[in-house]
């Protein structure tokens, strides 16, 4: 069962600064706090014990917005989220996003995660994407699992971007 917006878990939501709803039937628009070029490759094992993410370099707006060239960058989003026990959560790139040629790409959001979690925003339209401070680009959509999971999410991104 889809949760909707309006019983979501996340707090510190941009609409609450600016009086713009963020949340819709199905999920809460998340919306971009930083975007992050990745300066170095990264490294994937089975047992993480090599595991490295890639460092980035935050990009600066300019006069509220950024120009984005084609290419793969890091996002952080302004909303810190709390995951319930019984929820899981998936990320879809808002419509708008799409029709100007990119796309965000996100894991899934196990239960008990908590933070102010990072996606992967691929621009694929080679005259880029203009991105304004706060712009909504993703919606998390929570679903209710058929029971409560008997233990939440521990991994290195708990808490993260605080």
């Amino acid at each position: 069962m889809i949760v909707p917006g309006a019983k979501a878990a996340a707090e510190k939501l941009v609409s609450e600064m600016h009086g713009i709803g963020q949340t819709q039937p199905a999920g809460i628009d998340m919306t971009l706090r930083e975007v992050q070029e990745l300066t170095e490759a990264g490294e994937i094992d089975f047992d993480n014990s090599k595991r490295k993410i890639p460092a980035g370099r935050k990009m600066e707006f300019s006069g509220g917005k950024l120009h984005l060239k084609a290419g793969c960058y890091r996002m952080i989003y302004n909303e810190y989220v709390n995951i319930p026990i019984d929820c899981a959560a998936f990320g879809y790139p808002r419509s708008s996003l799409l029709r100007c040629g990119a796309d965000v790409r996100c894991a899934v959001w196990d239960p008990g995660y908590h933070g102010r979690s990072e996606s992967l925003l691929v621009v694929h339209n080679p005259h880029g994407i203009v991105l304004h401070e706060n712009a909504k680009v993703m919606q998390l959509v929570f679903m209710r699992l058929e029971e409560a999971a008997e233990k939440g999410y521990e991994g290195r991104y708990r808490g993260e971007n605080r």
